[in-house]
């Protein structure tokens, strides 16, 4: 209901309505609308911060990449709302979620995933790049998928990506993006 509506637009009624829930039990668990907000808002940051545990788990830039990159197309196939969600609210200027919190949702991981990304320019596995643009660079690319789902749903004939093309789009984008820093996709 927030991808759609936006969070002035959703009501709580609509949200319990949706969920097929009355409209006391939301606010059994969430107080204010805001609160339930914050909770979706806070478990799109989890879902993307756990698509980039490949940068923990191996340190080779090849499969990190790789690996965040296909999980970030993933979710923007698999739940494009949270993307959406997301998206409205920054583009508004984090008017609900604050510049704070958005702060201490995003600066201590981005920090260490540019650390890692210029680990390895420095080792010189991958081309000198700003390590920040890079992942602003996969972020804007992969949650396109979900933000402009309509428009490459009418691009592709009215018709959702079938589970091909989304493969076929996946590999394309890690293929564009590793090739730019220098490495070469692996099958």
């Amino acid at each position: 209901m927030f991808a759609l509506k936006g969070f002035k637009g959703a009501t709580t009624q609509a949200i319990a309505d949706l969920a097929g829930l009355p409209k006391a039990n939301v606010h059994y668990y969430f107080k204010t609308k805001k609160d339930l907000y914050n909770a979706v808002l806070e478990d799109i940051v989890v879902v993307w911060k756990d698509d980039a545990e490949a940068f923990d788990t191996s340190p080779n830039p090849t499969i990190a990449l790789t690996e965040y990159i296909k999980s970030k197309m993933h979710h923007s196939f698999t739940r494009p709302f949270g993307s959406k969600v997301w998206a409205n609210e920054i583009l508004h200027g984090a008017p609900v979620l604050g510049d704070e919190k958005l702060g201490a949702f995003l600066s201590a991981w981005e920090k260490r995933k540019t650390l890692q990304i210029k680990r390895w320019i420095d080792e010189g596995d991958i081309l000198p790049v700003d390590p920040h643009h890079l992942l602003f660079l996969i972020w804007a690319t992969t949650q396109h998928y979900a933000d402009f789902e309509h428009q490459i749903k009418v691009l592709n004939g009215n018709k959702s990506l079938s589970r091909a093309q989304q493969i076929r789009a996946t590999e394309s984008v890690i293929a564009i993006i590793l090739r730019g820093i220098g490495l070469e996709p692996t099958n």
